[in-house]
Parts: structure tokens; sequence; C-alpha cells
């Protein structure tokens, strides 16, 4: 078995173009080596594949890393016959498959000599043929569209992203604590061999870029909340910070790449969602549900007449601003993160800082729509209170039993990723509704009953047929509501009144 599936991935590599016809033999030796075999069987056998079955050996994939892990399993080449471990072999098994990061480098400079759109393109298809991206796990991530007053939001139960097996929590949990990399975003983990308490990264590679004037990375992440999910980190392992050289990279980006939207994540804990001691954004091939959303009210700022900016017709508060020249949107978004950092509005319960700690920041998204700029500034506020002690603008907690995690820039969008426990969760609640059982005496289930004692009678007939898009609906509803309270002006008149108050300091 191990014989074949050598050959089988060796096949792989020259159908999705990972490996070359003259590296053939030099791969599946390498292969040997790593399974501690000393020959080849039916070496006078040539192996060969083609483009035309890449789709065929694409969907075995899984199936042939899986008998290879078996093999090493068995014969004692993993530590443990865990996820985790087997994770770690298995990216060693693909890394033999991958050239080195400058011939990566140079086949994707060469495509984006024909266009930014055939350089990530290339990029993606080459992140998911080497398993960085493990498209049949990806493939299992629950994904279905929510219809609420503000548009389609766009629902995720996230499964593509392994859970730990306790042995490994404990074996990370003794492991030596080592400072390399610093972070999953470092430069250090191309090609990183890995260890219990951070993932193997030898099929990983980063595309270097320079925006303001520096070193930056662009790569894939690789768990892929939406098409052509992106990262752009900083070469430098140093703390995020939104600040105007935060909206020039954004605009350096998207000038490199007009086909890609960038964000960032905020720069305080709370509204931050991300990895915060390491400056970097995330973007991608896609069009969020906000920036499906229209204005719903314009303003004009002095000085920035030829800026349009108005308020977004969403459940978070969004200004955008838009013109043909970056420089002038960059100016204006310098002005607002300014006002808003030092803004305070007791009516609205708006804080810039309490006792020296601050308060106020701005998640921002940067995108090119036609022969215009656009730049989304999301209002955020990480304000706390004895009632609300996880943050004030933040899921309260008759949510969290759907969602309790912080909303960062991809859930500021209109895109849930809600956790992998409601896949196992929604299916028994389902199956507890239909029979009528006690959900609310349910150990897993109980903190779902008001949920859906305040929804079920809406429904006059719930059956078999439609109890799943039942469920379905209500939490893209609640995740309606998750993006309500996250929003420090609500859309009603007094938080509308309330977000004009503060537009009207722009102009002071």
């Amino acid at each position: 078995m191990i014989q074949k599936s050598i050959r089988e991935l060796v096949r792989y590599g020259l159908a999705t173009g990972l490996v070359e016809p003259e590296d053939t033999i030099y791969t599946a030796n390498r292969l040997l080596e790593l399974f501690g075999l000393e020959e080849l069987e039916d070496a006078d056998t040539p192996i060969t594949a083609d483009k035309s079955e890449e789709a065929q050996l694409v969907s075995g994939l899984e199936d042939i890393l899986k008998n290879m892990l078996d093999y090493a399993a068995q014969n004692g080449l993993l530590e443990n016959n865990s996820v985790v471990y087997r994770d770690l072999f298995d990216t060693k098994i693909m890394s033999v498959l991958v050239a080195r990061p400058s011939e990566i480098i140079r086949k994707f400079n060469t495509y984006y000599a024909q266009s930014p759109e055939a350089a990530t393109e290339y990029f993606y298809k080459f992140s998911q043929d080497t398993d960085y991206i493990r498209r049949y796990r990806v493939c299992r991530d629950q994904k279905w569209i929510a219809h609420t007053k503000y548009g389609d939001l766009d629902i995720t139960i996230n499964l593509s992203k392994p859970e730990k097996d306790p042995k490994a929590i404990a074996a990370a949990k003794n492991a030596k604590q080592s400072g390399y990399p610093k972070c999953q975003l470092c430069v250090e983990n191309e090609g990183y061999a890995g260890r219990v308490n951070h993932p193997a990264r030898q099929n990983h590679r980063i595309i270097p870029i320079t925006i303001n004037g520096g070193q930056w990375g662009f790569q894939y992440s690789p768990y892929v909340y939406y098409n052509e999910h992106c990262i752009v980190f900083n070469s430098q392992h140093i703390p995020m910070k939104i600040e105007h050289n935060t909206f020039v990279k954004l605009f350096d980006f998207v000038k490199l790449f007009p086909h890609y939207m960038l964000g960032s994540n905020a720069d305080l804990p709370i509204v931050g969602g991300s990895i915060l001691s390491h400056d970097h954004f995330q973007g991608g091939h896609y069009e969020f549900p906000m920036a499906k959303a229209g204005v719903d009210k314009s303003f004009t700022v002095k000085g920035f007449e030829d800026v349009t900016a108005g308020i977004v017709n969403w459940p978070m508060s969004v200004i955008r601003i838009s013109g043909p020249d970056s420089d002038r949107l960059i100016a204006l978004a310098d002005v607002i993160l300014d006002k808003w950092r030092s803004y305070t509005d007791e009516e609205a319960f708006i804080y810039a800082e309490t006792d020296g700690e601050p308060h106020n920041t701005i998640t921002p998204i940067a995108r090119k729509r036609g022969d215009n700029y656009e730049l989304d500034l999301v209002l955020r506020n990480n304000i706390t209170t004895e009632e609300h002690p996880m943050g004030v603008y933040h899921p309260h907690a008759k949510l969290h039993h759907i969602k309790k995690e912080n909303i960062g820039l991809i859930e500021v969008m209109g895109l849930a990723v809600l956790p992998s426990r409601l896949d196992g969760e929604m299916a028994a609640l389902e199956k507890a509704i239909l029979e009528g059982a006690d959900i609310r005496s349910d150990e897993v289930l109980g903190k779902h009953a008001d949920w859906v004692e305040e929804f079920l009678p809406k429904y006059e007939n719930v059956t078999a047929d439609n109890i799943h898009e039942i469920i379905q609906t209500e939490i893209g509803q609640v995740f309606m509501e998750v993006l309500e309270d996250a929003g420090v002006y609500k859309r009603t008149a007094e938080g509308q009144a309330a977000f004009d108050r503060f537009t009207a300091v722009l102009n002071q």
C-alpha cells in the first residue's frame, strides 16, 4: 500500500504541476527516504500523469495521505497517532513536492507581469495543491445565506480547523516554550517543521511585497473563510496599530491587486478580533455583505468636498468615503480617526477613555470600485461594564449560546465564523425539537432553550423537512443581532441622531 501511495502522490504532483517531469524519480526517492524504504517497487514502470487526471487525483489526495499516515503510525514514524501528529507528518510528506521559495516567487512575478489576477489565481491554486489549504477539510464547513433587513449575511460554521486531542493538549502544556517563530504570522514560519504546540509549515510559501516602503509578506489563510482569503503581514513582529500609515498600506496593496479588498482588525482588545501582536491585514477576492450595503445618509466634510462621504445602512456604525484620489481618502480618514479617538458622548454611552484606558478605534476596509477608491471606517469601542463585562459593544450574553467570541474584521463585514461546536449542537437541537424533548434540562442543549422558546412560536408547522432551514434562518437572525450589539450607534432614531452628532464634529 505504501508503495502504491508513493506512486500516487508523485502522480498527484505531476498532474497539479507541483512536480516537473524531470523531477519524477528524485521526488519518489525523497518519499522513499521519508518512509525509511530502500527501493521503489516496479521501478521499471514509469510514473506518469497529465493535466487530464488532475481532478481525479486532487479528489483522492485525502485518501493517499491517510494511507501514508496509517503506514507511518504502524511503523513507528509518528510519536502518537492523533490529528496533531498526523498533521505534522503529512505536512512533511507534502513538502517533498514543494519547490523552494525563490522558485515560487519567480513564478508569481512571471504571472504578475501578465496581470495581478493571473498571479493570485496561480498562487491560490498552488496553496491548495500543496495542501497548505486542505481542500478536503474546508469543503466540510457549513455555509448558508441569511436574509435580513440589512441584506443577505454570510453564515459559516467552521469545521476546517481540527480540534486538538487530549494527549496533544497535555503534550503542548508540557512542551518547552519556544519563541521561534514568535507567532503564526511571522516570516520564520515558511518551511518550519512545526511542533506539538505550533503547526507545521514546510509546505507554506510567502510572496514578498512592498507597501508603504516596507517589506511585507502575502499569503493565504489555511482556513479560507471566503474566496482567496489572504493575509498581508509585516515582515517584522510588531503590534497592530491603526494610524495614518495603516490607510496608506491598505491602498498600496489595493493598487497592487485592484481585484482584492483589504482590511484591518481594530487595534484594541475585545474589538480587535485577531492576533494583535503582529501587524497584519486580511483581504481577498470576495464581495462581503457590507460592501453591498448602500449609503443611506450622505454628508460633507469641510475641506473634503471632493470626497463622497456617508453612513452605511449596516447594523454596525460605518462611515464610507470614496473618490478617485486615494491620497484624499487617506487625509480624510486621518481626520475621522483623530476625531473618533478623542470623542466622548456621554448621552450615547461613548467614552474615549476611562481611567486612562483608551476605548475608541476603527476597523478600516479598502477596495477599488470602478474608477474610485473606497474606504469603509467602522467605528469601534471596547468599554466594559458590570452588566456587560465582555464589552458593551460586543455580543450580549443572551447571544453567547451561538456567538461569544470577539467580532473581528470578517464578522464586521457580514460573514459569521461560528464555532464548530454548533455543528453537533444544532443537529441535536433539531432532533430534540421534533421529538418535543425537554431542551432546558439537557446538559449541552440547555443554553439554547430560551432562544428556541422565543423563535418556535413563529412557525405554525415544524417538520423534519423544514427544521434545518428554520434553525439556519434563526442563526442568521442571531448573527444580525450580534452585529447590532457591536454597533456603537444603534439603528434607532436616537442612535442615528447620536451618529449625526459625531459626523457634525468632523466639520469643527
